[in-house]
């Protein structure tokens, strides 16, 4: 007996139909024009690792989030990839002497996490992956190092930045909230706790959207801060003025001059690329992974529906413990799970009509035989020279002749001209948008031509940038 799920796609995972598919390559083209136009190179890894590299990054615990195998009568032990930074260090590292400084590379393409899923999290995904690494110039001076990292995370940014306006999202829509790791450490240290007790308050901090404002106060409170602070904390944004980057709300009750400080940089390059009205600076935003060494930020919705829509930081020493020299690095990764879903929910999804003229997909011109013999033989000759010609060009499958019939084919699949055979007279052009057709036929050499002339003038000129 055939298993009863046998016809199901596997759960967290999607079966895409060519309107699915559509949608996903609206999402990943717009990544990657994103990231062609900001400098960056394309690059990619397997799609599983030596478990292993997970695991030095992340510790065993991560083994459970993983689709983890063995081969049969193997010895070796490998996982989906989850993510592509430990990736991306191995492949840096591999080449970093002879790789430039910095590289900006960026990658797109499935992912896995054995989790359970949910609306906006899936097992199987597609992500986005923009990472810059090294620094611009050659900085030596505290001052010039803090400069020039705040020049690549805010390349980084705005990268991301860039792909929302691209797809019609605005500041209004949604927010990047950045917080800086190091910089609030470094703070947490000043009041007196240790360094051995930040992990638990960032988790906590984590987690406070899941958990009354109350009950967050009491836990925070362990970590010697006052109900007022722990206000602060539970709103997270400091900043939400442009004028003002240096502005910092909740001063009477927690001094954030050292926020202020650390983010200074960062804000001035922000302002230059002209998005600082995106940006919103958050204490509350800490990222779970634990090799974040500054800048962090997620971008989620303005109105807090939805899962982060991306999230990455500073990581300055992951590409040593993978066996390269000391290399900073900021990067981020987008999912499109919650990309997707925060488009449709806004009305920014184009619709399927136009998602198939933007992929190609819409015929070029359809021919059809008039139902006569000598004209069915000149079909797939007619069909093979349009697309020779560069010509998107289809024909039936179905055993009509019926040229009524045909023509509503043709117009279902929106082409824009139907090419009718009409046998030693020739072709008739007929304009399936404006119902125009040739007054009498033309020679079949000619199709590919006028085709091809009429698709041309049809088709606005880019605009220049």
């Amino acid at each position: 007996m055939a298993p009863a799920n046998q016809h199901q796609a596997p759960t967290g995972t999607r079966d895409l139909y060519p309107a699915d598919a559509a949608r996903r390559r609206f999402i990943t083209e717009a990544w990657r024009s994103a990231s062609v136009r900001h400098g960056f190179e394309e690059v990619d890894g397997p799609t599983f690792e030596h478990l292993d590299l997970y695991t030095v990054k992340s510790g065993q615990a991560i083994v459970s989030e993983l689709f983890s195998f063995q081969r049969t009568g193997g010895e070796k032990t490998y996982a989906l990839r989850p993510e592509f930074t430990p990736t991306l260090a191995r492949l840096f590292a591999a080449r970093a002497n002879a790789l430039p400084k910095p590289s900006k590379w960026f990658m797109a393409g499935p992912f896995f996490r054995a989790e359970r899923p949910q609306r906006g999290r899936l097992r199987e995904f597609l992500q986005w992956n923009v990472d810059f690494l090294g620094l611009a110039g050659d900085p030596k001076t505290p001052e010039e190092l803090a400069r020039a990292a705040a020049v690549a995370d805010a390349e980084i940014i705005a990268t991301c930045v860039s792909m929302l306006a691209m797809l019609g999202l605005g500041p209004r829509d949604v927010r990047v909230k950045i917080n800086h790791r190091k910089a609030l450490g470094d703070w947490l240290v000043s009041r007196g706790l240790p360094e051995a007790r930040h992990a638990d308050l960032l988790t906590l901090l984590d987690a406070k959207g899941k958990m009354p404002g109350a009950e967050f106060a009491a836990k925070l409170a362990a970590f010697g801060f006052s109900p007022e602070q722990a206000e602060v904390f539970q709103k997270g944004i400091i900043r939400t003025t442009v004028d003002d980057p240096a502005s910092a709300q909740g001063d009477t009750v927690l001094d954030l001059t050292f926020f202020s400080q650390a983010v200074a940089p960062l804000s001035e390059q922000l302002a230059q690329a002209g998005i600082l009205d995106w940006v919103d600076f958050d204490l509350s935003i800490v990222r779970g992974l634990a090799y974040y060494t500054g800048m962090v930020f997620e971008v989620h919705e303005a109105s807090g529906g939805e899962r982060a829509i991306a999230g990455g930081g500073r990581y300055d020493n992951l590409v040593e413990l993978f066996g390269g020299p000391p290399t900073p690095a900021v990067g981020f990764g987008m999912g499109d799970v919650v990309l997707s879903l925060v488009l449709q929910d806004r009305g920014l999804m184009p619709t399927d009509a136009k998602l198939a003229e933007a992929a190609g997909l819409r015929p070029d011109v359809f021919v059809i035989s008039n139902g006569l013999p000598e004209s069915e033989v000149m079909v797939k000759p007619l069909v093979a020279a349009c697309r020779a010609s560069g010509l998107h060009a289809r024909h039936t499958y179905r055993s009509t002749r019926n040229v009524g019939k045909l023509l509503q084919e043709a117009g279902a699949v929106r082409a824009r001209f139907a090419a009718i055979i009409e046998g030693a007279a020739g072709v008739t052009l007929k304009d399936l948008e404006t119902g125009k057709q040739t007054e009498k036929p033309v020679p079949s050499g000619e199709v590919p031509v006028r085709v091809m002339a009429a698709r041309q003038a049809a088709t606005p000129a880019s605009p220049s940038r």
